[in-house]
């Protein structure tokens, strides 16, 4: 398992997303990537499969003979969580990041895979318009779960990942037969909910009423998203996003515990 070839991928991606920023056209603003690897083979992904969706894609479902899975988080700015943290509607700025961070997770994978096809190696990637069950509101290539394989973080009350960054900002992945070393996952919560019962901000800032300490409604909280996406229409994108709950909690920029 190479460490060396680990570095490199991790400097490639922080690199692309630093010469990202330099398109003036971009206003989204992100800081240092976090990135992580996890073995094809873990164990993790078939308890995945097994337990919570039978449905889920297992890494060798993407790429025949895959050995690892690359997966990054792209930390927002703080002004962009901070900017969607009041009032019911999704800020501007967290719509256009979410809109912008796609379309360069699009691109930051396509780089990788190239990048590794000319090293003699494979790669690949899921399209991200075959993910979705609607009906369900579940998706077939869970990022977040492939994250928390991976040892980015661990999950939140709000179901979202909690990185060492926090929970504001994206995540991507790509799928490979290079043979990475892989990451040590947390061997605590992150989550103050979860750690010691202490906090439970964010279900308290849900607009919806989809949260609660006890509870998530998957789909009164796609019904928030929806609602933004109709507010924001005018930006001609896809942007299915809310964020009420990441913004701004004590998870929102770094690990409270």
């Amino acid at each position: 398992m190479s460490e060396d070839m680990g570095k490199k991928i991790e400097k490639l991606i922080i690199d692309y997303v630093n010469e990202y920023m330099k398109n003036t056209e971009i206003k989204t603003r992100w800081k240092k990537p976090l990135i992580a690897f996890a073995s094809a083979d873990d164990s993790l992904f078939h308890k995945l499969k097994e337990v919570a969706n039978p449905n889920h894609l297992m890494p060798k479902d993407i790429l025949h003979g895959a050995k690892s899975v690359i997966t990054y988080f792209l930390p927002f700015d703080e002004s962009i969580p901070i900017s969607n943290m009041n009032g019911r509607k999704s800020s501007l700025e967290w719509a256009t990041a979410y809109i912008e961070t796609n379309k360069m997770i699009g691109k930051l994978n396509d780089f990788l895979i190239e990048i590794i096809r000319e090293m003699g190696n494979k790669a690949a990637k899921l399209d991200p318009k075959l993910n979705m069950d609607y009906e369900k509101l579940t998706s077939i290539w869970s990022n977040r779960h492939v994250a928390y394989i991976a040892g980015l973080g661990t999950f939140g009350l709000n179901n979202m990942l909690i990185t060492k960054n926090g929970c504001c900002g994206r995540l991507g992945n790509i799928i490979t037969d290079l043979e990475l070393k892989p990451t040590k996952r947390p061997n605590y919560e992150y989550c103050l909910f979860k750690y010691n019962g202490s906090c439970g901000y964010c279900a308290d800032k849900c607009v919806n009423d989809a949260l609660y300490r006890e509870e998530f409604d998957r789909f009164k909280c796609f019904e928030m998203c929806l609602e933004n996406e109709k507010l924001h229409s005018d930006l001609k994108e896809e942007v299915q996003v809310c964020g009420k709950c990441l913004t701004v909690v004590p998870c929102s920029f770094n690990v409270p515990v």
